[in-house]
């Protein structure tokens, strides 16, 4: 059975005319419109691609009545990323080899599971969440191993979602890439005796994520 999903809002940043459209999800405890997601959006959005991000269902209830809710399920979830895509191809007059997608978190890893059935150019995500924090048996990359799109994942060094001691032991496809960024967290963030700011480690997500997209 078919799950039909209704978007009401987006934000959009980037020109209207642009070669290259960007579909950008959130993660799962916060919107579209928190500090992270504002910084990437524009910094890619600076490059001339057209970013697009939109709330998940759950997400735009917990927006409008004003209290904290669960994600969706998978299914809704993939449902709904799909429907954005669709209306990005409509709409926006982007055709599919100009569409990149991928997201936060869970929002990167729903995109990396649609990417090949919806034959998307790309996908980018920015803090894919390997395992859950402290549970590094629960893995979730059986799909990354099969995966033909081109993917990019900018992860921070000691991110509990999957650091870089784990991540470069897991078997993963040869159209994934990671991107490691200096002792960030699963917010990019380093340590202050890193010598790394929160900031450095933002501009260089969004400046890889914009030099990948722009190369598809």
């Amino acid at each position: 059975m078919s799950t039909h999903v209704v978007i009401k809002e987006f934000l959009v940043d980037g020109p209207k005319k642009a070669s290259h459209l960007f579909v950008f999800a959130h993660g799962a405890g916060a919107g579209m419109a928190t500090p992270f997601m504002e910084s990437i959006a524009q910094g890619i959005a600076a490059t001339g691609v057209r970013v697009v991000r939109f709330h998940f269902p759950y997400m735009e209830e917990s927006v409008r009545g004003g209290r904290r809710l669960p994600p969706n399920g998978g299914r809704i979830l993939r449902a709904c990323f799909s429907e954005v895509i669709e209306h990005c191809v409509r709409k926006e007059g982007c055709p599919r080899n100009r569409l990149v997608i991928g997201g936060k978190s869970m929002g990167g890893r729903v995109a990396s599971m649609i990417a090949d059935e919806q034959q998307i150019a790309g996908v980018v995500c920015m803090g894919y969440p390997f395992h859950p924090p402290k549970q590094p048996q629960r893995l979730r990359t059986e799909h990354l191993a099969v995966l033909c799109t081109p993917m990019l994942i900018c992860q921070g060094e000691r991110d509990r979602f999957g650091n870089r001691s784990e991540v470069e032991n897991y078997r993963m496809a040869d159209a994934v890439r990671v991107k490691w960024l200096p002792d960030g967290d699963h917010d990019f963030a380093p340590r202050r005796s890193s010598g790394f700011t929160p900031e450095q480690n933002l501009r260089e997500a969004a400046a890889v994520a914009s030099g990948f997209i722009l190369a598809l």
